[in-house]
């Protein structure tokens, strides 16, 4: 067999570049070469997929060689696609990444589709809803709230000011700077509400676990929004209570669980007198894993 090419010049077309990339891709242990492929050489290139097909003849540019080949060494070491381009999409949107905020994941989506569920089953109010989400990271499921429900109006928290740059930056640049403002603090303390949602995906990996994560999390990922304590639910001890007392009477708090956690978690809820009032809904994987709470009427 050839040796693989290690590097690429003007003399690649799109196309060609594409297919030598998946090929070191894939020889690199890279799980899905081709879609990672595609997204590395499009964006060095300034293409969307229909770009990549229409122009698939034309040679790379110098500067585009050596911008893709910077960025497939970077890929090869295991840093994430969302993390060497700078941007993921959630929820059908935009989101700027930092070093400060988790790449979102399709997972994650699964707490705003509850999130809306819940939301649209409450009784019609002439007052503006009110949203929270606890440790917001880039704002992605704040945002992606906010999207959906034009007349809300929502607050990230987060421990990181780097964190709720990011979260502000991406808030502006999805035109939704004038409903959402952001807070520094520990989970809700700074918060006073009372809110009609409450949203979080806490840290919840248990600290011994960490080290055993995928190269592209454990290295890649801010260690303060992955590590939940020895077993994965400081977070939620902390955030639950906390939630209760800013929660609207009727109002819901809606959480990302890890694999296997829902049960505890609801435990947890119904410890601080939420009511459980639906099972956790699973992701594509058929994982639990948005789990939710009412808070009842007095």
């Amino acid at each position: 067999m050839a040796p693989l090419a290690t590097g690429f010049d003007s003399g690649h077309s799109v196309e060609s570049a594409r297919r030598a990339l998946t090929a070191r891709l894939q020889a690199g242990g890279i799980e899905e070469p081709s879609l990672d492929a595609r997204l590395l050489v499009g964006a060095a290139v300034g293409l969307d997929l229909t770009g990549l097909i229409t122009q698939a003849d034309r040679h790379l540019a110098p500067e585009e060689a050596t911008r893709l080949e910077a960025y497939v060494q970077r890929r090869l070491a295991h840093e994430p696609v969302a993390r060497i381009l700078g941007i993921r999409e959630f929820w059908g949107l935009p989101f700027r990444l930092s070093e400060a905020t988790l790449v979102p994941r399709p997972d994650t989506e699964t707490v705003v589709e509850l999130a809306l569920e819940i939301f649209r089953e409450r009784a019609v109010s002439e007052r503006r809803p009110l949203i929270a989400d606890i440790g917001t990271g880039s704002g992605a499921i704040l945002l992606a709230l906010l999207h959906e429900i034009p007349d809300a109006f929502g607050v990230g928290t987060d421990l990181s000011l780097t964190a709720l740059h990011t979260a502000r930056s991406n808030a502006a640049a999805l035109g939704l700077a004038d409903r959402a403002g952001f807070v520094a603090c520990s989970y809700a303390a700074a918060l006073r509400g009372p809110f009609d949602l409450i949203v979080s995906n806490p840290p919840y990996i248990p600290a011994g676990e960490i080290p055993k994560l995928s190269i592209e999390v454990r290295e890649h990922d801010p260690h303060l929004a992955l590590d939940g304590g020895n077993d994965g639910y400081d977070a939620y001890r902390a955030l639950i209570p906390q939630a209760v007392e800013r929660l609207l009477p009727g109002g819901a708090l809606i959480v990302e669980a890890g694999q296997g956690q829902a049960g505890d978690i609801e435990t947890l809820m119904a410890a601080a007198a939420l009511s459980i009032d639906r099972p956790p809904k699973a992701d594509l994987a058929g994982i639990p894993r948005a789990v939710s709470a009412r808070k009842m009427p007095p």
